[in-house]
């Protein structure tokens, strides 16, 4: 056992080995949040799970009863046991070992069976074997990314437990100051769309939130969030929080890495891995175009081996003083709101990153209950506009859809490549399916295709409609009859017969789209449909603002005049933003009703009117709070 010296760890052990010590515990590790129990009589464990649940409340903390080596099955046995254990129709595709952390990694086909009902055989599985079984999804369309990521992992358990060693070191040290202050330093999307950056200190931690760049810009200082200031000394941050994976909120974390991170990343799942994915795209893009990137591959990879993965409502310490727990955020696949319980009750933030008040086809309404709230940091990227309802979007979809192909044409849909992409296979399937529109191949390019395949490894996370098709009625809309998966972009699809393409990337800045667009925009028989927000200084910013001509460089340094002539159409009901409406609708509905109110993440013309907005009309949600808009490199101390 590491010489853990500290007061407040001492407690932890003696409290856990005088609760449990028939279990013959062999050592306690503090393996990041949680400990670790090694024991010679695992098998007494579940005998005992109402009292490991007693110790681990009373103690705050996150217990796990793990297997010593010593009692350990054999690998080869282990196998055995699962493949008897486990009924052939759960489809086992791969089965890995974490010798240092003492787990078996299943992945199935069909995960609940390998669970079983109650987790029946999960517990038998350990029963058996002493292995901690952690189960994971086969999607039905093969991932690359998440047999890499999975196949990296598990070719690093060494160094992975080491460095969780690490973190809980950290995270379980003792408590120094007796001062209890908060501050809130906004390091990049503050009046800005991009780079979103924020850092929380108290006397004891500093946690970064968010580590995005900026997408509408490709070199300069307005491309990174302000990290080169004294507050942002990368040994002294505990934790970088990730709520989800655009690259505005992600982009920008191997970086840190690069520069001497050494700490983890708490996210979700489904955000480590499209967060992976688009870095490694955004590094390959660039090579592409001959413009310097701010890491290599090397660090993407090394963040891997530091992310630690979390569900929604688990909370979990990330620091000395500092609880995290993610809640569903409705923004996209696995994006979460981060709620921080600083201290014991001094103060509670919660940080929206980006979010819909609103249920989507893809994904369930975003969170408003939270134990306690005293400041909320929130998106404001449409605070002044109003979007178009679900009902009326779909119908000028369809029509729009309808009147080119029926007229000769093809139709461009760019989409982000996470969640207006699968947002609008969603409903395009369904308009198909039902014959709403006009029989017509669907061509699906570009990134979308990738992560496409890891929402099919997280249904769980999708809307309950979705999540019920793909778990209970076998009926996946994602591997629909009428998607046909292309690579990259192809002429004779840009000229050929009418069609619809769905392609990313949805501000132009890149991927296949673009190549699509250059192809089509001379053709006044074909139609461009923006779905998604079009950044400032984006490709996409210039057409939906009405663009004649743009001019576009060539990957080999030359630049290309493009005449306009298709139609445009700006739909924007499908955004995964909240609009005005929903923006007040969530501070209304918020509970407990914060404080404090820090609007970030738009414009800064967005920003000021919705503040004003706040703080003008009480009656709108029936109590006023403090309104703050600060500009990059401002501090607030909040408590």
């Amino acid at each position: 056992m590491n010489n853990l010296a500290s007061s407040s760890r001492i407690k932890i052990i003696s409290t856990i080995y005088e609760g449990l010590k028939e279990l013959d515990i062999s050592r306690i590790e503090f393996e990041g949040p949680e400990i670790a129990l090694y024991v010679k009589k695992p098998s007494l464990a579940q005998d005992k799970i109402d009292l490991v649940k007693k110790i681990a409340k009373e103690l705050k903390k996150r217990l796990v009863i793990k297997a010593d080596p010593s009692v350990r099955k054999s690998k080869e046995e282990t196998m055995e046991i699962i493949k008897n254990e486990v009924p052939q129709e759960a489809q086992i595709s791969d089965i890995k070992f974490d010798d240092d952390l003492g787990e078996v990694m299943i992945k199935a086909r069909k995960p609940g069976l390998v669970i079983g009902k109650g987790g029946s055989i999960q517990q038998r599985i350990f029963a058996n074997t002493f292995w901690r079984a952690v189960i994971i999804r086969e999607p039905p369309i093969k991932s690359r990314i998440l047999d890499n990521i999975m196949e990296h992992l598990y070719s690093e358990t060494e160094y992975r437990s080491d460095i969780l060693h690490s973190f809980g070191e950290r995270i379980h040290r003792e408590l120094l100051f007796k001062d209890r202050y908060v501050r809130i330093t906004a390091l990049g999307g503050f009046l800005e769309v991009g780079r979103s950056t924020v850092l929380v200190e108290t006397p004891e931690s500093k946690v970064l939130l968010d580590v995005g760049l900026n997408p509408s810009v490709n070199f300069g200082e307005r491309l990174y969030p302000k990290l080169d200031i004294e507050q942002v000394d990368l040994e002294e941050i505990d934790a970088v929080v990730i709520t989800h994976a655009h690259m505005d909120h992600s982009g920008m974390i191997p970086f840190l890495f690069k520069y001497g991170y050494e700490g983890p990343v708490y996210t979700t799942s489904p955000t480590r891995d499209i967060m992976a994915l688009m870095q490694l795209d955004g590094l390959d893009i660039a090579e592409k175009e001959g413009r310097p990137a701010p890491y290599s591959a090397k660090e993407v990879r090394k963040e891997l081996l530091h992310t630690i993965t979390l569900d929604y409502e688990e909370v979990t310490d990330i620091a000395p003083d500092i609880r995290l727990t993610f809640y569903n955020a409705g923004h996209i696949l696995g994006s979460a709101m981060a709620h921080l319980h600083i201290g014991d009750g001094t103060h509670n933030i919660v940080y929206s990153g980006d979010f819909k008040y609103a249920r989507t086809r893809l994904l369930d309404r975003a969170n408003s209950d939270f134990p306690k709230v005293d400041t909320l940091i929130m998106e404001t990227t449409y605070g002044v506009q109003e979007q178009t309802d679900r009902e009326e979007s779909e119908k000028e979809l369809m029509d729009v859809i309808n009147k080119t192909l029926n007229g000769g044409g093809r139709v461009l849909i760019p989409v982000l490549a996470v969640g207006r992409g699968q947002e609008i296979m969603l409903i395009i399937n369904y308009m198909m399916k039902n014959k709403l529109i006009q029989q017509a191949p669907i061509y699906v390019t570009g990134l979308v295709d990738e992560v496409t395949a890891i929402h099919n490894a997280y249904p769980e996370m999708l809307s309950r409609e979705v999540k019920e098709e793909i778990l209970y009625k076998d009926e996946n809309p994602f591997t629909s009859e009428f998607f046909k998966r292309i690579d990259g972009f192809k002429e004779d699809i840009a000229n050929g017969e009418p069609s619809i393409i769905i392609a990313t990337s949805g501000m132009l800045n890149g991927g296949p789209a673009v190549e699509f667009f250059k192809a089509m925009a001379p053709n006044p028989k074909n139609a461009l449909i923006f779905v998604s927000y079009q950044a400032q200084g984006t490709l996409g910013r210039k057409v939906r603002d009405g663009a004649p001509e743009v001019n576009i460089v060539n990957r080999d340094g030359r630049i290309e005049n493009i005449k306009v002539n298709m139609e445009k159409f700006i739909i924007d009901g499908f955004s995964g933003h909240s609009d005005r409406r929903q923006l007040l609708s969530f501070l209304r509905n918020i509970n407990p009703r914060p404080r404090n109110v820090i609007l970030n993440h738009g414009e800064a013309d967005s920003i000021y009117k919705f503040g004003s907005l706040i703080r003008s009309d009480r009656s709108k949600l029936g109590y006023r709070p403090n309104v703050y808009t600060p500009s990059i490199l401002d501090s607030l101390r909040v408590a």
